[in-house]
């Protein structure tokens, strides 16, 4: 049984990630419309009626502004903690609230963990997921990072961590002085560069993938994110590294992964 990540889009626009394990289906943030839910899934050949459960990362609305929408259409089951549930102005009688670093437990084989990073405005997490001692991160919308974070993530055969501005195009570009501090903040977002730094102390031997997310149409582009993280990670990682942008889903990373899931997620994309 393995255990994949597939973004069905990441930016300011939205942002959700299918994690799945076996036959569970965990959608972690849920930032789009219930339409736009529903034609990413559909790529993909799931129903929203398939997902399991949602995990809120925090309560800014491309992350979590389609959850009360998916809880009341679908029925699908939200974890968050309380501060999002309350901000997002959830049915809290639907709500599973999560303290930092609970272990959340996903049909047969799948735990996962939030654990806390800074970013102004919002009690936000990361998610640590983990099948059979395989790991795998998803981490978003953070100014800086904490050593707590470096630990639960040091090692991880998949990470997924936003990328999302280069410092030269920030500060040169249109933006307000003001909103380019916020951004550059210990609780805005990670720059191009900050996300190498990171991963430069997470990544080693047993990382296979790693997922560059929420990028800036404004302040970014593909091509500097990934250059300039690999700068950073280079003589260490020797995985295959992606680009996540706001028009998923694209590609699936898997871990722990057999031959003939291989075979079968292959064929998805394909036909897709």
């Amino acid at each position: 049984m393995s255990l994949s990540f597939t973004h069905l889009g990441t930016g300011s626009r939205g942002n959700s990630t299918l994690v799945e394990c076996g036959e569970t289906k965990v959608l972690i943030d849920q930032g789009f419309s219930g339409k736009q839910l529903e034609n990413r899934l559909a790529r993909m050949e799931i129903k929203p009626t398939e997902i399991d459960s949602i995990l809120v990362t925090h309560h800014h609305s491309d992350h979590g502004g389609g959850a009360k929408i998916a809880q009341k259409r679908w029925g699908i089951p939200v974890f968050c903690n309380d501060r999002t549930a309350s901000a997002l102005n959830l049915d809290l009688s639907k709500v599973n609230l999560f303290e930092n670093l609970d272990v959340l437990e996903f049909g047969e084989d799948l735990g996962i963990i939030p654990v806390p990073v800074p970013h102004s405005g919002a009690d936000n997490v990361a998610f640590i997921a983990s099948n059979n001692g395989e790991r795998g991160a998803v981490i978003t919308d953070l100014g800086s990072w904490t050593e707590e974070l470096v630990t639960h993530v040091a090692g991880c055969q998949h990470i997924s961590v936003e990328a999302n501005y280069d410092s030269k195009r920030l500060f040169s570009g249109p933006y307000p002085r003001k909103l380019k501090d916020r951004i550059s903040s210990r609780g805005g977002h990670l720059s191009n560069d900050q996300t190498g730094q990171f991963l430069s102390r997470v990544v080693n031997k047993d990382t296979r993938s790693i997922v560059l997310t929420h990028l800036s149409e404004e302040n970014n582009a593909p091509h500097l994110a990934e250059s300039t993280v690999l700068y950073h990670i280079d003589e260490q990682f020797e995985g295959d590294i992606k680009i996540s942008l706001q028009d998923g889903p694209e590609f699936t990373h898997h871990i722990g992964q057999s031959e003939e899931e291989k075979v079968a997620r292959e064929g998805i994309w394909l036909r897709g």
